[in-house]
């Protein structure tokens, strides 16, 4: 038996796909543990890099499957592909890579 106080919260992943032409983002994988841990595995195998945002996991969470992101978290992904799209331009370049933007979720944009 595990102590409540010691057992581990169970890890969350969600994974977005982006298609050019598409209005938005849409929800291609989520998960809690081992779920979880299978998402980010294939992701960092196929070399797709993973940003750590517990809050906006939690809200990636609540939207089903194939379904695109809500306009409210438009913002937010724009500035973590936009991200995305330095790393890679960094790795060509061989530049610094970027720091990770501030992912935190203003209460006004929920």
């Amino acid at each position: 038996m595990t102590d409540e106080s010691t057992r581990r919260p169970l890890q969350q992943a969600v994974a977005l796909a982006y298609e050019t032409g598409a209005p938005a983002p849409r929800v291609v994988a989520k998960g809690r543990g081992l779920v979880a841990e299978q998402i980010i595995s294939v992701a960092q195998e196929a070399g797709v890099f993973i940003h750590e945002s517990k809050e906006l996991v939690s809200l990636l969470m609540d939207i089903d499957l194939d379904q695109q992101i809500p306009p409210t978290l438009y913002r937010t992904i724009a500035e973590l592909l936009a991200w995305l799209y330095h790393i890679e331009s960094a790795q060509k370049s061989g530049l610094p890579l970027p720091a990770p933007p501030d992912t935190s979720i203003p209460l006004t944009e929920i």
